[in-house]
């Protein structure tokens, strides 16, 4: 669940509660095909129950995703072609906002969007550091237990990032 709480812990209520109402809660059966390689993807999916996998051109898994994950949010930053493709694992449940939805909202809101990109930005940063960590650069000096911890001011809002993202698994669950 480690992406919603990176995203969540920077996002507010008010902001949470918009991504919630703007989306559509979708079902999707094990084996299907999310996003294909080499496509344009044009929404933002939360992994609301359920599991997606992640695959390389050649098909090798790179991840199994679950519940507090989400796919697609790059393509707001970059609107470039996949480099991998996203498989439904398990029967998902999905929050499927459009990137037309969310463009329009940032477009509206600048104090949104200041808070949002930032989010993607936070998160995007993590990312590249596990990936640096896991392609074995750096100085191995850092503890191998570190990888998964959060900075100390995302520990401040990580428990509302939790309660955030569980308040719209209640709400979307109705």
């Amino acid at each position: 669940m480690r992406k919603v709480l990176l995203i969540f812990s920077e996002l507010t209520d008010g902001d949470v509660e918009w991504l919630s109402k703007s989306g559509e809660r979708i079902h999707l059966d094990a084996g299907t095909t999310l996003v294909p390689l080499g496509a344009r993807v044009d929404n933002i999916w939360f992994v609301l129950e359920g599991a997606l996998s992640v695959h390389t051109a050649a098909g090798t898994q790179l991840a199994l995703m679950g519940s507090g994950e989400i796919v697609g949010e790059m393509s707001l930053v970059d609107p470039a072609p996949t480099a991998v493709s996203v498989r439904v694992a398990s029967d998902a449940t999905l929050l499927r906002i459009s990137d037309a939805t969310v463009r329009a909202k940032l477009s509206a809101d600048p104090a949104f969007a200041a808070r949002f990109y930032r989010a993607l930005c936070v998160f995007l940063a993590s990312r590249l550091r596990s990936t640096t960590r896991r392609m074995g650069y750096g100085d191995g000096a850092e503890d191998a237990d570190a990888k998964d911890e959060l900075t100390d001011d995302l520990l401040d809002n990580v428990h509302l990032a939790g309660a955030r993202f569980d308040r719209m698994l209640k709400r979307l669950a109705g």
